[in-house]
């Protein structure tokens, strides 16, 4: 199963008032392993960022003035997406952005049939607590050392641990299978009832206490003899 680790910065946070995406960022799960693989590009917002958005993501309006416009993007961030699940944190708010893109480029809309959120996946194993990936992230022991700023490819990469160490970690996959092995185990027992039978003699007879006495009369000094005088 392939899936897709999402995360987008913006210009401000509504996309009603204008804003525009700055920085997409993406990272390649394959049945719940990251591959390695990932996609990133800067675009042009044709537009100023609000100040509070430039403080979370540090990207300066002259530095986004000279990357590519979305459209020019377009075609590749699809091919990469595919039509692989998506995993993105708070989708709401991120596919908004996105669609609001596709839709002024003429492209269909991305489903939200087709994505994981994982704030609503966390909420459902933490409720009543903060779950910001952010929190998360302290909670579930991700490391953000490296840091300083909000970046989307460095977003999806920490979203991709938390996302795995909410599905179970790493090794959940081998875990259901074992889970799964076990049931099916229990099941076959249940539905296949065993014949009583009686407890087998383990004492030995007599020709066989015979054959072993004439099999210690051919040793020196055997230690079972010593034991048992």
């Amino acid at each position: 199963m392939r899936e897709v680790v999402l995360d987008t910065e913006t210009t401000g946070l509504d996309v009603l008032a204008g804003h525009r995406i700055v920085e997409i960022g993406c990272v390649e799960l394959i049945n719940h392993v990251q591959t390695g693989e990932s996609w990133q590009a800067y675009l042009n917002p044709q537009r100023e960022n609000e100040r509070e958005a430039f403080n979370v993501h540090g990207l300066s309006d002259s530095f986004l003035s000279k990357q590519p416009l979305f459209h020019q993007r377009m075609d590749d961030f699809l091919e990469f997406l595919q039509d692989s699940r998506l995993v993105i944190h708070n989708a709401e708010f991120d596919l908004k952005f996105i669609n609001n893109e596709l839709r002024m480029e003429g492209a269909d809309p991305i489903s939200g049939e087709r994505v994981v959120d994982s704030l609503h996946l966390a909420r459902q194993i933490y409720p009543g607590q903060a779950n910001s990936l952010d929190a998360l992230m302290k909670r579930l022991g991700v490391d953000a050392s490296e840091r300083t700023h909000h970046g989307a490819l460095l977003d999806a990469k920490l979203l991709a641990e938390v996302y795995l160490e909410l599905m179970g970690g790493r090794q959940s996959g081998l875990a259901f299978a074992a889970e799964t092995q076990g049931a099916e185990y229990i099941n076959a027992g249940d539905a296949t009832p065993r014949e009583a039978h009686e407890a087998r003699p383990h004492d030995a007879t007599e020709e066989e206490i015979a054959h072993h006495e004439a099999f210690l009369d051919q040793l020196d000094d055997p230690i079972w003899r010593r034991s048992s005088g």
